[in-house]
C-alpha cells in the first residue's frame, strides 16, 4: 500500500493527538515496513505548525516526506485545490489526524482520526475560533470520510449520535497507547521540582485549560490540606492553554498558591520521572476521547484518582478511584484517604500496572493496517461533494 499520513501535529509541543500520529507512525513502519509511507508534516489549513522538523525523525526503507509548507497561506492552497489528491501522487490511503478533513478525494481512501468533540458538550471549554475549526474538520469527515477511527467507544457513540448519518459500520475504534516503551527508564527530576521528596508530591498531568479541570482540583487540595491531609505540593505539569489567565490569581484566593508547582512543559524524561515518583496521579478531566495521562500514569505504577466521565473509565478500568470530576470535596476525601493509606497505595499501584498492559501499539498498529486494507477492498464511500 501507499499511504500517505498526516503527522501535522508531531513536532515539538506536541499532545495527546500529535502522541497518537507519531507512535501509531512509527509503530506502522515497524511492523510492515513493505508498505510506502508518505509523511506530511502540514497538513490543511486549521492546524499548522511551521517548525516542523525538517529532518525525517521516522526510519525506513520506504518512508519520505510529502509536502512541507512554511506559511498557512501555501498550505491552505495546496490542500484545497482539486487536484490535490494528483499533486500527492494518488495515494491508496491517505490518513488525517488533526482534525481538519479534506472533501475532495475521488479515487484515494479517506481514513480520519476522530479523537473527540468536547466543545458540543460545553463551548466554554475552548475558544470559538477553535469550536468553528474543529466542528468544520469533523463535519467535513462525516460528510467526505471513508473510513473513521475513532480512539475509544464513548467517542465513537458521541461521532455516531451526532452524525447518524455516517455508515456505523465504517467506524472503528482503535486505542491509543502510551509512547513510553523503556520501562527501565528512571527519567529526568524538573529542575522545578528540586527539593522536593521522591513519592512526595500529588500529580495533574495536562494542559491547563477549563476542560481538564483543574479549578475544581485546586478547590480539592485546598479541602484537602484544611482536612489535615499531609502537605504534599501539588504538581501541575503542563502547558497554559486558553481561557486560564486568572489561574494563578485563583490558587491565591484559595490560599495555596506556595503549594502548587507548575512546571510547564516538560520533556518525556520529564514526565517519566514525574509518573514514577508522584504520590498518586489526579486526573479530573470533564470530557476526554481517550485520556492519555491516565494510562501513561498507570503504565509508570502510579495510583491513580480520575474522572467518570466519558472514556475515561474505558482507560483506568477497576485500577482507578473514580470520582464526579464536579465534586471538589469528593475528591479531596479521597485523597486524604489515599495519603493516609499505604496499603491501599500499594494496591492501586499493582492495579495500575496490569491495566496498563492491556493497551499495546503494536496491537493498535496491526488492527489500523487491518482497516486501511478493509478500506480498498470496499467500494469508496458515495456521498454528495
Amino acid at each position: 500500500m501507499r499511504i500517505g499520513f498526516d503527522i501535522s501535529q508531531t513536532g515539538s509541543g506536541k499532545a495527546g493527538c500529535g502522541y497518537f500520529a507519531h507512535a501509531i507512525a512509527t509503530a506502522m513502519i515497524g511492523i510492515a515496513p513493505e508498505h510506502t509511507y508518505h509523511l506530511y508534516p502540514s497538513f490543511g489549513d486549521f492546524y499548522f505548525d511551521a517548525r516542523m522538523p525538517v529532518l525525517n525523525p521516522y526510519s525506513g526503507p520506504h518512508v519520505e516526506y510529502g509536502p512541507r509548507h512554511l506559511t498557512r497561506e501555501t498550505a491552505r492552497a495546496f490542500w484545497t485545490k482539486t487536484d490535490t489528491e494528483a499533486s500527492l501522487g494518488s495515494p491508496d490511503i491517505v490518513h488525517s489526524n488533526n482534525f481538519w478533513s479534506p472533501v475532495q478525494f475521488s479515487t484515494t481512501r479517506l481514513v480520519y482520526t476522530f479523537y473527540d468533540m468536547g466543545f458540543t458538550i460545553d463551548p466554554t471549554w475552548t475558544t470559538e475560533a477553535n469550536r468553528l475549526g474543529c466542528f468544520e474538520g469533523v463535519f467535513r469527515s462525516a460528510v467526505a470520510a471513508d473510513w473513521i477511527i475513532a480512539i475509544s467507544k464513548a467517542s465513537r457513540d458521541h461521532y455516531l449520535s451526532v452524525f447518524p448519518h455516517f455508515p456505523e459500520e465504517r467506524m472503528r475504534v482503535v486505542y491509543p497507547c502510551s509512547r513510553f516503551t523503556d520501562m527501565s527508564d528512571p527519567g529526568k527530576r524538573p529542575k522545578t521540582l528540586e527539593g522536593v521528596a521522591e513519592g512526595g508530591f500529588w500529580l495533574n498531568v495536562g494542559t491547563i485549560e477549563p476542560r481538564k479541570n483543574q479549578r475544581r482540583l485546586a478547590a480539592a487540595y485546598a479541602r484537602y490540606l484544611a482536612l489535615g491531609g499531609t502537605p504534599m505540593p501539588l504538581v501541575l505539569a503542563g502547558g497554559k492553554g486558553w481561557l486560564m489567565e486568572d489561574f494563578t490569581k485563583y490558587l491565591a484566593e484559595l490560599g495555596i498558591e506556595q503549594k502548587v508547582i507548575m512546571t510547564g512543559y516538560v520533556s518525556d524524561e520529564e514526565l517519566v520521572w514525574l509518573y514514577r515518583n508522584c504520590y498518586a496521579s489526579l486526573y479530573p478531566s470533564l470530557f476526554e476521547g481517550f485520556g492519555l495521562p491516565v494510562l501513561e500514569g498507570m503504565q509508570m505504577g502510579a495510583p491513580t484518582i480520575t474522572s467518570t466521565t466519558s472514556s475515561i473509565p474505558e482507560v483506568a478500568g477497576d485500577a482507578a478511584i473514580l470520582l464526579d470530576p464536579k465534586d471538589p470535596e469528593a475528591w479531596a476525601h479521597a485523597m486524604l484517604r489515599l495519603s493516609q493509606d499505604q496499603n491501599e497505595r500499594n494496591e492501586r499501584r499493582a492495579a495500575s500496572l496490569k491495566q496498563s498492559g492491556r493497551f499495546e501499539w503494536r496491537r493498535s498498529a496491526e488492527d489500523l493496517l487491518g482497516i486501511y486494507e478493509e478500506a480498498l477492498a470496499s467500494p469508496k464511500r458515495s456521498v454528495m461533494r
